[in-house]
């Protein structure tokens, strides 16, 4: 391209013929600048209008189409953040909650309910505290014995009981000494023997023989409680055998038969023995004989779930030593590796009455202790 200057010759015109050839010049030149602007400024423009048209026509068709579908396919409706927040606070399983919203959407007040009758379970605690009613109403069924509002005679026995019962306090200084003893060792021991043994000896094995056997052989370190005081001669008789007096309750009323020489029988032999007397006593086939010659007494008052009493001496013996019923109970026990540490064990109380015109408390304490450390030992053969 050339620059004319002002005031040159900007053309020269010749003939006719020589036109065309600088007519296409300036024409070529207008043809492409048109092209190009149309092109972009067309294009953006209907690309635009047809996209926000075809948006609000879907938006409403899937809004409407799961809340129909949802509970038809997995009963998962659409859930708000704020909803589920509001069950994750409460721990409420949306799962579990039926929603009132559109198309069973679950709302704000479906969770707000559903965490108010989860606070709500109490009352049905009431019917337990009511159930313990029923054996309470039972209760009266028993039958009422025909000896209330009679007027009756003593029997010969329970005379001669009353006698001996007044007779006993009267003529002795009594005092009842207690221990409590753990006896789950000879529990499991027990435990583990006791169908060999009903089957090798005949009898059940109960707890009672070892009682018998720990206080027999106390007896042999402790003589003042296997003695009798004669008050008229001013004299005590230390027995040189253990005669085992044992108390039985009968329908007439209690008797004490006599294990001779118990200090020689084993556990197996007492058990044997005591289930003997006691049959014959219950069944009025015990003689005269056996119900006396008893040097020292022992009475099992927990065979109908007392926990202990004070028993009275049977005289001229001047000591008596009951025995309560075996509990499971929470004791403090001393363990070799955890130290001081609550188990429960089982446990009994051991009453100890003694003459104390004869007997002081450290000598009853001291035969109490001897006869619990045999027992919780539970070094015997059976």
């Amino acid at each position: 391209d050339d620059v004319v200057s002002v005031g040159g010759e900007l053309a020269k015109i010749g003939e006719a013929g020589s036109a065309p050839a600088a007519a296409p010049a300036p024409e070529s030149k207008p043809e492409p600048k048109p092209e190009p602007k149309p092109e972009p400024k067309a294009e953006p423009k209907p690309e635009p209008k047809p996209e926000p048209k075809p948006e609000p026509k879907p938006a409403p068709a899937p809004a409407a189409a799961p809340a129909a579908e949802a509970p038809a396919t997995d009963g998962a409706p659409y859930v708000t953040p704020l909803v589920r927040k509001l069950a994750a606070e409460n721990n409420i399983d949306l799962a579990s909650v039926k929603g009132t919203g559109v198309g069973g959407r679950i709302r704000k007040q479906d969770v707000l309910a559903a965490a108010e009758a989860q606070r709500q379970p109490e009352p049905e605690a009431a019917p337990e505290t009511a159930a313990p009613a029923a054996p309470a109403a039972a209760t009266p069924a028993a039958e009422a014995s025909p000896l209330r509002g009679q007027t009756v005679a003593m029997s010969r026995l329970r005379k001669v009981i009353a006698s001996r019962m007044v007779e006993s306090l009267q003529v002795s200084a009594q005092l009842t000494t207690v221990v409590e003893v753990d006896v789950t060792a000879i529990s499991r021991l027990r435990d583990s023997i006791k169908a060999d043994f009903a089957t090798r000896e005949g009898v059940k094995l109960s707890f009672m023989p070892f009682f018998a056997k720990a206080a027999i052989d106390a007896l042999k370190q402790h003589p003042s409680l296997n003695a009798a005081i004669d008050t008229e001669k001013g004299e005590v008789t230390y027995f040189d055998k253990e005669n085992l007096a044992i108390a039985v309750d009968t329908e007439k009323g209690l008797l004490t038969p006599v294990i001779k020489d118990a200090g020689d029988l084993s556990i197996a032999g007492l058990a044997r023995k005591i289930a003997d007397v006691a049959d014959r006593t219950r069944s009025n086939k015990i003689t005269p004989d056996e119900l006396s010659g008893g040097t020292f007494t022992l009475t099992n008052t927990g065979s109908r779930g007392a926990l202990f009493d004070t028993p009275i001496i049977n005289q001229p013996q001047v000591a008596i030593l009951g025995t309560g019923t075996v509990v499971k109970r929470p004791v403090v026990i001393s363990d070799p590796n955890l130290g001081e540490t609550i188990a429960v064990r089982q446990m009994v109380y051991l009453a100890l009455t003694y003459d104390h015109r004869l007997v002081d408390g450290a000598d009853a304490a001291r035969f109490l202790t001897d006869v619990k450390t045999r027992l919780e030992a539970a070094q015997f053969d059976v």
